[in-house]
């Protein structure tokens, strides 16, 4: 169906006056309805959940109405002495009486309330943004501290369990035609030298884990830059948006990847390949504005392991582009051929500039504690 055949679908008042596709993200469609009536508008986030990558979608929903249960309740109880409007997206109900909606074809649709007059950024605007991305995330990993992390679905089983990215490269690599392929290719080769070089790195959380050194709490799972709102008016943080991966999982994983995503100015997909550098500047940023609400609950042993959680959720990144590359695009969007090899290429580049800056950056996570 048309998504403004499911925007009909959506219970909510007025007309709908227009729709459109919105956002870049790798995985789900997202489009935004705009309903009016004589007095009043509603603006509400449509998406089509990639059942490819979710073969549960229904179990999103489940969690997502845990979720957003508790971290309302637990706002709402918290907002007179807080300093801004912390905010989350509510689940609009459809017409059938449901919060989702499977059309004809079998596609899962679901609607949610927008965060107005708020603005997410793909890169980087300044260090006071780097240091409200950093609010937002400790804020929420704040919220959902005092949860059960065994009281979510897992949607994604092996999600950020970056040994198991590497055993599928390694798996994929069996396949003759793989490994002429790779063969063929200087620039191939040498993407393989990195990893190669690199397998001790993809096991270091998980055997923290294993040891009892680290401790499963539940992560969003997908903190990038772009998930981030900032309110227009105020300019300070006010929600986390895009939580579908939200599961059991390492913090690590979560405060890695968000200095991955916000500190790599030239962003996710730059033509030129030396403007990938990681920016120490809005690094310390986002680690004082982080540890605001983070100090209370991150342990010693949490605190050891975070540079290594940033040096890891982009090297995990930049092998699940390339091993994507490889297998023919099956995971991650593209828009033209190529694309998740340069993808693997920004990330690697990203990594090498965060092991070159490795004293920096350890030196500011001490100071922040």
């Amino acid at each position: 169906m048309k998504p403004e055949h499911i925007a009909e679908q959506i219970d909510v008042a007025g007309h709908l006056v227009s729709i459109c596709s919105i956002g870049n993200g790798n995985v789900n469609d997202t489009y935004l309805a705009v309903f009016r009536t004589h007095f009043s508008e509603e603006r509400i986030i449509i998406q089509r959940i990639n059942h490819r990558v979710f073969p549960k979608p229904e179990w999103i929903m489940e969690n997502l109405r845990i979720l957003t249960d508790h971290c309302h309740e637990q706002l709402l109880a918290e907002s007179e002495s807080a300093d801004r409007i912390w905010q989350l997206p509510r689940i609009v109900m459809f017409r059938n009486g449901q919060d989702f909606f499977r059309d004809p074809a079998g596609d899962f649709w679901r609607g949610l309330t927008l965060i107005a007059s708020a603005t997410s950024y793909d890169v980087a605007q300044s260090a006071e943004h780097a240091f409200e991305v950093g609010t937002v995330l400790g804020q929420f990993h704040r919220l959902v501290s005092t949860m059960d992390p065994d009281g979510l679905r897992d949607t994604l089983p092996g999600f950020h369990e970056t040994p198991r990215y590497l055993a599928g490269y390694d798996e994929l690599l069996e396949n003759p035609d793989v490994v002429a392929l790779v063969e063929s290719s200087v620039e191939l080769r040498g993407l393989s030298r990195f990893v190669n070089d690199r397998r001790e790195l993809a096991h270091v959380l998980q055997r923290a884990i294993d040891s009892g050194e680290l401790m499963h709490r539940l992560i969003h799972g997908d903190p990038k830059v772009s998930n981030i709102m900032i309110d227009d008016d105020t300019g300070k943080g006010t929600a986390i948006i895009d939580l579908d991966t939200v599961k059991s999982g390492l913090i690590h994983y979560d405060f890695g990847d968000a200095l991955r995503s916000l500190c790599n100015k030239a962003g996710e997909e730059p033509s030129d390949l030396t403007a990938v550098k990681f920016d120490l500047d809005l690094c310390e940023a986002f680690v004082r504005g982080y540890m605001i609400y983070a100090r209370e609950f991150l342990t010693e042993n949490d605190r050891n392991y975070l540079y290594r959680s940033i040096q890891l959720i982009t090297f995990e990144l930049g092998l699940r582009f390339f091993q994507d590359h490889l297998r023919g695009d099956v995971y991650f969007k593209v828009k033209r051929p190529g694309q998740n090899l340069h993808r693997a290429k920004v990330q690697f580049r990203l990594c090498e500039s965060i092991e070159t800056r490795r004293n920096k950056i350890v030196e500011i996570l001490e100071s922040a504690f």
